[in-house]
């Protein structure tokens, strides 16, 4: 009997033209990731009615949705399009606002050893998380809001387009700016981008009609080494600052840019004899002069 290996997992990506539909003859693009759990879900529902032998009138299924994760190490180029979604934008002179353009992608997963393919529709980003930690690679989640799964013993694009090899940014490449200056101290710092999606259902189909926005949240949380009071300040004082984060690597360099920030907590606990480390959650607001809550820029070599 063979099983499936991950190993052997692929996953390929491409843009509807409608919500939920999957293009005639798609140029599939391969997805680079390092773990993946996006499926099929359904609520159930139960008969209320009381019968005399204690037995459940019935257990239904409802509505259907599609959900889950796709984990990846953040490299140049490799994930414009996921970047774009995430923000509801469009590259603009490759500059990357928060905007209102929602797009779907139809996913395709491959478990080629056992020839099955998983066909995912309607599927929207209402997550992105990313993380920099001392010696370590850069690493991210998209989380995806769907419509459909379906299935089939053969994939929808025999020739993906290949994508980007860069390498993976890394935090030894990595630079902060806190206010305008350098900030050396930084021991960690995660991002994380909502959406705040829904699917929206009606009567007579048990998959979304549509998926629907909510309000644009960006926050996060940077750990830092404790050399003064003046990030405590900031906090304590409500003022406003600003992150710039720039990640760098031969294949081009990618620029995070939190133009308004305000910091909504600060931890320095002393919990053993250890270095004392300075805990700053953080969120991020709308600037009038950039137009947004978060740019990225990117340039490639």
């Amino acid at each position: 009997m063979r099983i499936a290996s991950g190993a052997r997992h692929g996953l390929f990506y491409t843009r509807e033209a409608a919500f939920g539909e999957i293009p005639s003859a798609p140029q599939m693009t391969v997805l680079r990731h390092t773990s993946c759990d996006i499926g099929l879900s359904k609520t159930l529902f139960e008969a209320d009615e009381i019968r005399a032998d204690r037995q459940q009138g019935g257990v239904f299924h409802g509505q259907e949705s599609v959900s889950g994760d796709l984990g990846f190490e953040l490299a140049a180029g490799a994930f414009d399009d996921l970047l774009a979604a995430a923000l509801q934008s469009d590259w603009s002179s490759d500059i990357l606002k928060t905007g209102t353009n929602q797009p779907s992608f139809t996913l395709e997963r491959a478990f080629r050893d056992i020839g099955t393919y998983q066909r995912l529709t309607g599927c929207v980003v209402d997550k992105l998380s990313l993380s920099i930690k001392p010696d370590a690679l850069v690493r991210g989640q998209f989380s995806m809001i769907g419509q459909a799964v379906r299935y089939a013993t053969d994939t929808l694009d025999a020739t993906p387009v290949a994508a980007p090899a860069s390498a993976p940014f890394d935090s030894f490449s990595a630079a902060v700016l806190e206010g305008g200056n350098p900030l050396a101290i930084v021991a960690g710092l995660d991002l994380l981008i909502e959406n705040d999606l829904a699917p929206t259902y009606v009567v007579g189909a048990a998959a979304a009609s549509s998926i629907y926005a909510g309000k644009s949240t960006v926050s996060g949380e940077m750990l830092c080494f404790f050399e003064s009071a003046g990030l405590l300040e900031k906090f304590r004082a409500g003022t406003a600052s600003s992150l710039q984060i720039t990640l760098d690597s031969n294949a081009g360099n990618l620029t995070l840019t939190l133009p308004d920030i305000l910091y909504t907590g600060a931890d320095n606990a002393v919990p053993g004899d250890g270095p004392v480390t300075l805990t700053l959650p953080f969120t991020a607001r709308f600037d009038a002069a950039t137009g947004s809550n978060l740019m990225i820029t990117r340039s490639i070599s």
